[in-house]
């Protein structure tokens, strides 16, 4: 009788693991992994996914962080220099290694660079280690200038110590953030760090959890789509808002912060949350006008397409909803309504994702 009910406790156990780690991989997020979460690598869902793997490794995201020994932006710019006040700083290349050093004319601080964040796209900054402890450079490499310029954020006066000059020393908490969504399988539990399983950039598994139990019901002939998270089936306003947000900010994280000014366009759904079009329904999401899984269109044209789903364009009906028409053009709609917004510090324009009636001459809304 005991050993019925011991096995009656087991299975019910087991159980309720099963249900409890599916649930886990139906509530992923990209910046909560489990403690005990085990990835099998993006190559392993090439295997089937063939079309989404040869273009994801070109997309923005999978470039998120660029390994230093490949690194394009430090082997195309092998000696870049600053000066500060008293301070010169130097980014020099020697084979595939590089190094970051500043010096006030009497000592000199010099790190290796390990951790370069950032495609290039607008520029990249680096994370250096030393003794244990993660420092934010005061200097980040950008992409229209090709020169080094202050960090988007850190001070821009002349350093008080050549300690300081070095660069901003973060939290635990702020690495962790660093990482993960910079990288994948590499911040378990919130903040431990796994370095030595770094995985440059954002990939598969860093979005759709873990691959395993997946494959292995691919293989079993089983529903694979109950063994692994796609993000396509939230919400618009989940998506945007939570998931997409846990590393490109949204309307809740900025609730809190009010000084951001210009610098806010570049967090997408921070700024979309305020569109009337969001707004109306919460049921515009990110993936309605991306897709991760490739890099980013830049032709208007493709994205014309999107707004057709919901407005016309003088003569074209909209395929479905009631959008109201643009009396003015019958192209190119983000040119007007998604405006590209300067952001000085980061030397680069960044696309307003506050779809509005873009009025000249007015100020940036914050």
């Amino acid at each position: 009788m005991y050993k019925k009910y011991f096995l009656i406790a087991i299975v019910i156990a087991l159980g309720i693991a099963a249900n409890a780690q599916m649930n886990a991989v139906r509530r992923w997020n990209p910046r909560r992994v489990p403690a005990d979460t085990v990835f099998v690598g993006d190559q392993a869902c090439g295997e089937c996914h063939k079309k989404q793997f040869a273009s994801a490794v070109n997309s923005g995201m999978a470039q998120a962080m660029e390994p230093v020994g490949g690194s394009k932006i430090l082997s195309e710019n092998p000696k870049l220099k600053m000066s500060v006040g008293p301070y010169t700083y130097e980014i020099t290349r020697n084979g595939k290694q590089s190094s970051y050093a500043v010096t006030d004319g009497k000592e000199t601080i010099s790190f290796p660079i390990v951790y370069a964040f950032g495609q290039g796209k607008m520029g990249q900054t680096y994370v250096l280690e030393r003794d244990g402890k993660f420092y934010e450079s005061l200097v980040s490499f950008y992409n229209e200038p090709k020169a080094l310029d202050f960090t988007i954020g850190a001070p821009r006066g002349v350093p008080k110590s050549l300690n300081d000059a070095v660069g901003r020393l973060l939290s635990a908490n702020e690495v962790a953030n660093c990482f993960s969504c910079h990288a994948t399988a590499t911040v378990f539990a919130s903040s431990q760090l796994r370095l030595e399983q770094l995985t440059h950039g954002v990939r598969c598994e860093a979005c759709h959890g873990p691959g395993g139990q997946h494959i292995a019901a691919v293989k079993a002939g089983e529903t694979p789509a109950k063994s692994i998270f796609n993000p396509g089936l939230m919400s618009g306003d989940e998506l945007t808002q939570q998931f997409c947000a846990a590393c490109h900010r949204g309307a809740e994280e900025f609730s809190l912060l009010k000084s951001m000014e210009i610098n806010n366009v570049r967090f997408q759904p921070y700024r979309i949350f305020h569109s009337k079009c969001y707004s109306d329904d919460r049921n515009i999401s990110c993936v309605a006008c991306h897709n991760p899984h490739e890099p980013l269109r830049e032709d208007a044209a493709y994205y014309d397409k999107r707004c057709l789903e919901c407005h016309s364009l003088r003569e074209k009906n909209a395929k479905a909803g009631d959008g109201k028409s643009c009396p003015v053009a019958d192209k190119d709609c983000t040119s007007c309504h998604m405006p590209k917004i300067e952001v000085k510090p980061a030397h680069f324009k960044f696309t307003d994702h506050y779809i509005r009636v873009v009025k000249p001459g007015e100020a940036f809304p914050n």
